[in-house]
């Protein structure tokens, strides 16, 4: 059965109040992912928005479901395909690799599904394209009429507590700075956990609030019956166009300063940081190693490097590797071949997520994993779930995790701080 597909022009409403109305209609669906750009014209991109409403079919949904069962869905419907991929799915594409802490937050460790409607805002914000199985006009009508919802829901005052606190968390980095001084890796993603126990959140309203005050290209809602992801991320993890597939990995961090000319002498000095530029390019190195083993020879080519990137409350390192897929290997081989992504991991890959597993006391799950779409051609567009909360509506369990490159020249106590300013945004929305 064919999609229908319509294109409105919604020049006269506006593109920032067509997504309100799109999430608004959408709440009756109890499977959905929103993708928003949020109108950031500097990173690459086809959509300003995307929501996906309904499961037509659902792929995945038990542990270690093979990428090959979405290959083998995506060629016999040649249709969307939203979803996610949790971090612990790396136990599949490295089976010497376990994951032994709790599960919390309840995501399958994989799963995709083919959407009853895809609805999408143009780049240029000028027209809103439904691909549905039933009526198009029906849909619009549907979405166009949803009242503009009123002033944000009052979310509760909570408070987070750590998993690992601050004296531990800067033993925790001594020893695996030890780790680096023996040789056994050369960087390492460590990171830590923010929670809150029967928590009663409007999923919906945490995401708008997050999205308002940190904005980001690739923010995601991501309703799974009764687990919710609310992200304000700012990194892509891999996007495919034809053939040619861009990794755009994050390392380096510093805050934003409400002065102009302190804010803009912050941003030159994370340029010029000698330890951040050592941690970006040791992950761009790695990113050029996974793309390796599924690209052409000779394709690969580091598009930018230590590109800054400023967001409402830090400025990003962001370096992009492009290479070309061979023509005999399949969009999920560019998936199986780099996940879980280099930023979030360290280097050598295999060593550090040992170590992560044995130093870190959360599971990852969903953060530092990926949610994105896959078009009927097969392009995909995925991000790294980072600047993200967690909520499990039926434990009332809220989270989430941040964390950052260690190296032997890491400051453990500027590695705390570093952690608490990536949160600040996540527990800002919760304040009193």
């Amino acid at each position: 059965m064919q999609r229908n597909k319509a294109d409105y022009s919604i020049a006269s409403i506006g593109a920032d109040d067509v997504k309100r109305r799109m999430l608004d209609w959408a709440q009756q669906f109890s499977i959905l992912i929103f993708l928003d750009n949020n109108h950031y014209s500097n990173i690459e991109g086809k959509y300003e928005c995307l929501l996906a409403a309904g499961a037509r079919t659902i792929v995945g949904d038990e542990p270690g479901a093979p990428l090959s069962l979405l290959k083998k869905v995506h060629q016999d419907q040649k249709d969307w395909l939203f979803g996610h991929i949790c971090y612990d799915y790396k136990n599949s594409t490295e089976p010497k690799l376990t994951s032994g802490k709790p599960v919390k937050t309840g995501f399958p460790e994989i799963q995709f599904f083919v959407p009853e409607t895809v609805c999408y805002i143009s780049r240029d914000c000028l027209t809103l394209t439904i691909e549905t199985f039933g009526n198009t006009e029906v849909v619009y009508q549907q979405v166009i009429k949803q009242a503009v919802p009123p002033l944000p829901y009052q979310l509760p005052a909570l408070q987070f507590r750590k998993v690992i606190d601050r004296s531990k968390y800067i033993e925790t980095i001594q020893k695996l700075r030890a780790h680096i001084a023996d040789g056994d890796c050369y960087e390492i993603n460590f990171c830590n956990e923010g929670y809150c126990e029967n928590a009663i959140v409007d999923p919906l309203a945490a995401f708008q609030s997050l999205n308002r005050l940190s904005p980001a290209p690739f923010a995601a809602y991501y309703r799974l019956r009764n687990h919710y992801l609310m992200s304000a991320s700012p990194e892509r993890y891999m996007r495919k166009s034809e053939h040619r597939l861009l990794s755009q990995p994050i390392k380096g961090t510093a805050r934003r300063d409400p002065d102009a000319a302190t804010d803009e002498l912050i941003k030159k000095r994370l340029r010029n940081d000698i330890k951040e530029q050592a941690e970006n390019v040791m992950i761009t190195d790695l990113v050029r190693n996974d793309l390796a083993r599924c690209c052409e020879t000779g394709s690969i080519k580091v598009e930018e490097l230590f590109g800054i990137y400023t967001f409402p409350q830090v400025h990003q390192m962001i370096s992009s590797i492009s290479g070309t897929l061979k023509q005999d290997l399949h969009f999920t081989d560019a998936l199986r071949c780099s996940f879980p992504m280099g930023s979030m991991t360290g280097a050598p890959k295999f060593k550090v997520m040992q170590l992560i597993e044995q130093y870190e006391q959360s599971r990852r799950e969903l953060f530092s994993g990926t949610v994105g779409y896959i078009s009927p051609n097969g392009d995909f567009d995925f991000n790294v779930i980072i600047r993200s909360l967690f909520y499990n509506a039926d434990s009332r369990y809220l989270s989430y995790q941040t964390g950052g490159a260690i190296t032997y020249d890491s400051d453990p106590a500027k590695e705390w701080d570093e952690m608490q300013l990536k949160a600040w945004a996540l527990e800002r929305i919760f304040a009193s």
